[in-house]
């Protein structure tokens, strides 16, 4: 996908809304993969450096970072399908999709903006847990770090989900004025008796099958890692490493779906396997 929408926007002077969106999107993925590495790695390999240093300070509010850049990109990207393909008539969509082009900078720049304003909270609230942890046993009592403990997890939650309601808020009202464009298209059509393909349809139901598939890989997502806030699980335990697993498959998972929706992408990808097997051959 990064090479493909990069590709559309060498030689440009401006890059088209769709592929700027795709190269946040992807760029953003791909630097959450190898930040879950990066974590992963940390806390199996250098477990007693990992919460002893300031690592873990840095380690997580870059990765709320990521999580919620990911989440606004996305967002972006259905109110993109929504604007482009939806055939609404309304004013405000109208003036949308003329100005979409213009708008798309600046929607991306509120994401990085507001992704960077949800994470720093838990700067100092990581920073509290962390303190509590480390210190001397004989310094601490038992009773008051398990109220702080739990204070604290309370705010994180907090915080996470008032990170992630916004754009998933979004996502959700782009689907759903999808799926209502599709039906008032449909209507249409039938009305007309037109047997033809119709290329307005089949962008309606590719865009409402990213759009849907994205929510679907968000809510899994949002499921395992409010799972892992809780603490229900041990460290290194099935349950927990099955939270993991998904965590880092759901941005894979939602990158195979946009390829397999878009020809471009199938197209490149098509190639670039062709191309590898020749090699290896």
């Amino acid at each position: 996908i990064l090479a493909a929408s990069s590709s559309s926007c060498i030689g440009s002077k401006t890059w088209p809304p769709y592929d700027t969106i795709m190269i946040s999107l992807t760029s953003s993925k791909i630097t959450l993969q190898c930040w879950i590495m990066l974590d992963l790695f940390l806390t199996i390999f250098c477990q007693p450096i990992y919460y002893k240093e300031n690592i873990f300070v840095v380690i997580k509010p870059v990765y709320m970072f990521l999580i919620y850049s990911n989440l606004w990109f996305g967002a972006w990207l259905s109110l993109f399908y929504c604007i482009k393909v939806g055939s609404f008539t309304q004013s405000f969509f109208i003036w949308m999709k003329q100005r979409i082009a213009r708008l798309v900078p600046w929607m991306l720049l509120t994401s990085w903006l507001c992704s960077f304003t949800a994470a720093i909270p838990f700067v100092w609230d990581v920073y509290s847990v962390h303190v509590n942890f480390t210190a001397p046993l004989p310094m601490t009592n038992s009773s008051a770090m398990r109220i702080t403990r739990k204070d604290s997890l309370g705010l994180l939650i907090l915080l996470y989900n008032a990170g992630t309601a916004m754009p998933l808020i979004l996502s959700v009202v782009s689907s759903i004025l999808l799926v209502r464009s599709l039906w008032l298209h449909t209507r249409r059509m039938q009305n007309n008796a037109s047997g033809f393909r119709d290329p307005s349809l089949e962008a309606h139901i590719s865009a409402i099958k990213s759009v849907c598939f994205l929510l679907i890989f968000y809510v899994i997502y949002f499921i395992a890692y409010t799972f892992l806030l809780y603490n229900l699980f041990l460290d290194f335990s099935t349950p927990k490493s099955i939270c993991i697993a998904v965590m880092a498959a759901c941005p894979t998972g939602h990158t195979l779906v946009l390829i397999w929706s878009n020809p471009k992408f199938r197209e490149m990808s098509a190639g670039i396997w062709h191309h590898t097997n020749c090699h290896v051959r």
